[in-house]
């Protein structure tokens, strides 16, 4: 394997797209909290890179704990695929793991405990708490969720980070959802019972559909409110509720793999149009 492929290999282990998501988070996150423009552009960069260094070392231990499931679900991942071995994934997880606690040092000592406790989390999502049904959706949901918290702390200003922190929990728990919903042939290969195998798929697709509604009716709530601009109003009606209602409809239509797949996507994309809409409307 030439060094494009090994560096193709490393960066697809990391879920780039994660990672950028995480980076444009924390940056979203820091303008929308910030009142003023004191904080240095070099803080706010180096926090926005140790989060997402952060969630490159969750995705890259997350696949070599899951290489046994992957076989089945994900067989073009870098480690079943064989592109990668899985003992260069956990050199790679290593460095950035180490590298992600230099860089927080350097930004303050409660960054660095953040980035500790949360790699020390995701370490522990990929040992034993996403075997819990439910439980390792909702920790990963609360960690994507955090990264606004963050960004923040990062402005000095927690309490506005509180609803794109919700609005993040909630689209990320969907998707959790549907995932595990997805990954149920790997998972019964590996003798794991998830959440959809336990309480049925029929149940979890409705469960999925109620976290979707409960985040749909809440996007109504900062307009209403007078704490988000007519800009975020009219983003949010126009981009990110129709495609919530799509995702509901085609969720409780079909639970296809290929169907599943693609509302993830849509959710992960829907994502990016909420932080737009919070960004210009805050």
């Amino acid at each position: 394997m030439n060094l494009f492929s090994k560096l193709s290999a490393a960066v697809s282990l990391t879920r780039i797209i994660n990672v950028l998501i995480t980076f444009v988070s924390v940056l979203v996150a820091v303008l929308i909290c910030s009142s003023s423009s004191a904080i240095l552009a070099g803080t706010i960069l180096l926090a926005a890179v140790t989060a997402s260094i952060v969630t490159a070392c969750g995705n890259i231990i997350n696949d070599v704990f899951d290489y046994e499931t992957d076989l089945v679900n994900k067989p073009n991942r870098p480690l079943p695929s064989g592109n990668m071995s899985k003992s260069s994934a956990v050199v790679i997880y290593f460095v950035l793991l180490i590298i992600s606690l230099i860089v927080s040092c350097l930004i303050s000592l409660i960054i660095f405990t953040i980035v500790l406790l949360s790699q020390l989390l995701l370490l522990l999502y990929s040992l034993s708490l996403k075997k819990i049904p439910l439980l390792g959706n909702v920790v990963i949901s609360f960690l994507t969720g955090f990264v606004f918290i963050y960004g923040g702390i990062i402005a000095g200003n927690i309490n506005a980070a509180l609803i794109p922190a919700l609005f993040a929990f909630l689209i990320n728990l969907s998707r959790e959802g549907i995932k595990t919903i997805e990954d149920i042939p790997g998972d019964k290969k590996t003798g794991f019972k998830s959440f959809p195998q336990i309480f049925g798929i029929k149940f979890s697709q409705n469960l999925i559909a109620a976290f979707l509604i409960l985040l749909l009716l809440f996007t109504f709530v900062p307009f209403l409110t007078g704490f988000y601009s007519i800009e975020y109003f009219i983003l949010v009606m126009v981009i990110v509720n129709p495609l919530l209602v799509y995702v509901i409809k085609a969720l409780l239509e079909n639970n296809q793999s290929v169907n599943l797949n693609k509302l993830s996507f849509i959710l992960k994309l829907n994502m990016i149009f909420g932080l737009i809409a919070i960004y210009f409307g805050r």
